[in-house]
């Protein structure tokens, strides 16, 4: 799922996009156009998640690091009950730091469709371990306008080799920034499941981004989860080594 949801949800052009015309990229180009806006080579990001229900709510505070498709890393700041609670990402491994037992757990691929910690985003979509990319084939489905932008409408089906619960993933780009603005996500029954909204555009980093997304399941009324960006550096150099299990437990 693209979020993330980690959400999620990426541009540093490709320079062999850049140099045909706009209106010749494919739905893939445009995909990943959108997908590298949010992540660049690198990032470290401050995010805030709210998780909303019809009679409570709760946050977490979170700092995150990515380079490239292949690595990412989550840290949980708080609540104190969470706090210190680490996700990695290392190619196409999982992991997950529990400091309350101090135990190390390998995710299955089974589990990436689960809620992340109580959230209405899947671990898929925090961590990423499938790619928006590299995993889905693309079509275009024309054109259409969200929240006043003008979109590209495109359609994600899963390849048979990937490991995703989605039948079909449905997204709009703004055709202007690149942006991804919304995303609705269907099961094998061809069913709408979650819809992901996108907004609050912010200047942050050296570049133009979505600060806040919202995923909201439409069978749980009044449930939603936001995830909103309070700052976000990109590029910085970030040794492969950082994205170790043995640093897991040495984050704070």
């Amino acid at each position: 799922m693209i979020a993330f949801a980690y959400v999620m949800i990426f541009f540093f052009l490709n320079p062999d996009i850049v140099k045909r015309p706009q209106q010749d990229l494919t739905a893939k180009d445009i995909v990943e156009k959108a997908d590298d806006n949010m992540r660049g080579k690198t990032s470290q990001a401050n995010i805030t998640i709210k998780i909303i229900r019809p009679t409570w709510s709760r946050e977490m505070n979170m700092k995150a690091w990515s380079k490239g498709d292949d690595y990412s890393m989550i840290l949980v700041k708080s609540p104190p009950k969470e706090k210190g609670t680490v996700f990695l990402k290392r190619v196409k491994e999982v992991w997950n730091w529990i400091p309350s037992i101090e135990r190390n757990i390998k995710l299955p691929p089974s589990m990436m469709s689960q809620s992340w910690m109580g959230t209405d985003f899947t671990n898929d979509d925090l961590v990423k371990e499938a790619s928006s990319v590299v995993d889905y084939t693309h079509k275009h489905l024309g054109k259409e306008t969200i929240t006043g932008k003008e979109c590209y409408k495109i359609e994600m089906i899963p390849k048979p080799s990937a490991a995703i619960v989605w039948e079909k993933v449905i997204v709009w780009i703004d055709i202007k920034d690149f942006l991804q603005l919304k995303a609705e996500f269907y099961d094998e029954d061809g069913e709408l499941v979650n819809i992901m909204n996108s907004g609050a555009v912010k200047e942050m980093g050296g570049r133009k981004i979505t600060s806040k997304i919202e995923m909201i399941p439409v069978d749980k009324e009044g449930n939603s989860t936001w995830i909103i960006y309070n700052n976000i550096v990109f590029d910085e150099e970030i040794d492969d080594n950082f994205f170790t299990t043995r640093n897991m437990k040495q984050l704070k």
